[in-house]
């Protein structure tokens, strides 16, 4: 699932394309992607002037005139492809006064949702990652009695992390994954502070992760997969010790971790 880092480059790559487009005409032929009636959020596009593109979390925000919003969450295999090919996976077609926007999900894990203002469910998101200052972040973590990877899987907690830059980030700050936030020393307390803002800013800069199906608005893939230290490297030697790294789960979800350099 694309997480903060690529929907951030989505966002950016997108930004100068659609920033002052009017939508002339919306397409929707796939109910399962779309919160709400096809015709109805259909009508209610056509004319909208998109004012700015954002990143809220995982959740892609285009704001519209009229304080209205087009919200697109990615799922697993959502991609949104600027004058791309119109394939058998294109659920939505956003036509503007110039160029097409294509909503292509192969497997149908992602939400499109019209509303007047932010939906709840976005609006009810946690702080920002890139910006929340170490004494909230602290305040945050007080209390948390659940294992860190499912603290910063959680997006009431921090918006925008997932598996991929959870991992790396609790390696990078040298803490287990199934420490408790609330036992955290202050020092580890900054170093995962540190560690979660210097990795996801390193993986904008390298247009994100592509592991799977994920690219950027005009198809490029991202390059931060290279430079992952832990996430999906289980069996192969931790790139600051040589111990192998370790592969766990944790509320479900494929945890990767160094034994020896992240403890409890």
């Amino acid at each position: 699932m694309p997480e903060l880092p690529e929907v951030e480059t989505i966002a950016r790559s997108l930004a100068p394309k659609l920033r002052g487009r009017r939508i002339t005409s919306a397409e929707f032929t796939c109910r399962r992607v779309l919160i709400g009636e096809p015709d109805e959020t259909a009508r209610s596009l056509t004319g909208k002037v998109i004012r700015k593109i954002t990143r809220r979390g995982k959740f892609l925000v285009m704001e519209l005139d009229g304080g209205a919003c087009f919200v697109v969450h990615l799922g697993m295999t959502g991609k949104l492809l600027m004058n791309g090919v119109q394939g058998k996976h294109a659920h939505a077609v956003l036509t503007l006064d110039r160029g097409v926007l294509i909503y292509d999900d192969p497997r149908q894990f992602g939400r499109l949702q019209f509303s007047r203002g932010l939906p709840e469910r976005v609006a009810a998101l946690g702080p920002e990652p890139l910006d929340v200052p170490l004494d909230r972040f602290a305040e945050l973590l007080r209390g948390r009695k659940s294992p860190l990877k499912s603290v910063l899987l959680n997006q009431k907690f921090l918006r925008g992390i997932g598996n991929i830059y959870a991992d790396e980030a609790l390696f990078r700050a040298g803490v287990h994954p199934l420490a408790a936030g609330s036992r955290l020393r202050p020092d580890r307390v900054k170093r995962l502070h540190q560690a979660i803002r210097q990795v996801l800013g390193e993986a904008i800069k390298a247009g994100g992760s592509s592991i799977s199906d994920y690219v950027d608005s005009d198809g490029r893939e991202g390059s931060f997969q290279f430079d992952h230290r832990v996430y999906q490297r289980t069996g192969e030697p931790c790139v600051t010790c040589g111990t192998r790294v370790k592969r766990i789960l944790v509320i479900q979800r494929a945890t990767h971790f160094c034994p020896k350099c992240q403890k409890k």
